[in-house]
């Protein structure tokens, strides 16, 4: 974590150090994800479905002394879940839902073309809060804290208002393990988050 805001802390004392104009805002919106649990060591689970979550946070966005781009942080809380079917018992399935709290930090760099259109692209820093189903017979859900996507996207802006939309895709394997009640054993699973964004910021 302590890395991640050293990145927000030098991208704050280049821009300064530039003379760069500096937009700054908040924004909002929905996250719709695909199916999150991959690779699970049990074949415990069938039928999932992704459900609509939700976003939150603060930009920054300022000039780079290249000409055209910008350069884009963002700190992002993000809910997601999704819903599945728990078989450990075959006769007797359980639905559930398997829901997780993140916070995100996209460093995007962008390019604006004709006045009101934008473009960016980049690396999204994650650290996992907290990961949950909503069973009984599940517990003990434990989710590695750091992980590590990609952005990219593009949106409107009119006056100080902006939409956009991305895709964000999961670089690395995200390991989580939760306690199987019925066999006492801990089952791995991978819960990669794959995801489009739609987005509604204001600058302030």
């Amino acid at each position: 974590m302590k890395k991640i805001i050293l990145i927000i802390c030098l991208a704050f004392t280049f821009s300064q150090s530039t003379s760069a104009q500096i937009d700054f805002g908040v924004k909002a919106g929905l996250n719709y994800n695909s199916e999150s649990i991959q690779e699970t060591s049990e074949d415990l689970f069938e039928g999932a479905e992704s459900k609509t979550g939700y976003h939150a946070g603060i930009w920054l966005r300022f000039k780079l002394p290249i000409i055209g781009f910008y350069l884009r942080p963002e700190l992002i809380y993000t809910n997601l879940s999704n819903e599945l079917t728990y078989t450990q018992n075959t006769s007797n399935p359980k639905n559930t839902d398997y829901n997780f709290q993140k916070i995100d930090i996209p460093v995007l760099i962008g390019k604006k073309f004709f006045g009101i259109g934008n473009i960016y692209a980049g690396p999204s820093f994650q650290y996992i809060l907290s990961s949950d189903f909503s069973l009984n017979d599940i517990s003990n859900v434990d989710t590695d804290g750091f992980t590590l996507g990609l952005q990219f996207g593009g949106g409107i802006e009119l006056g100080n208002l902006g939409i956009d939309v991305r895709w964000e895709r999961g670089l690395n394997t995200v390991e989580s393990t939760f306690l199987n009640i019925s066999t006492n054993t801990n089952v791995t699973f991978d819960t990669r988050v794959n995801q489009i964004i739609i987005g509604l910021s204001y600058k302030l």
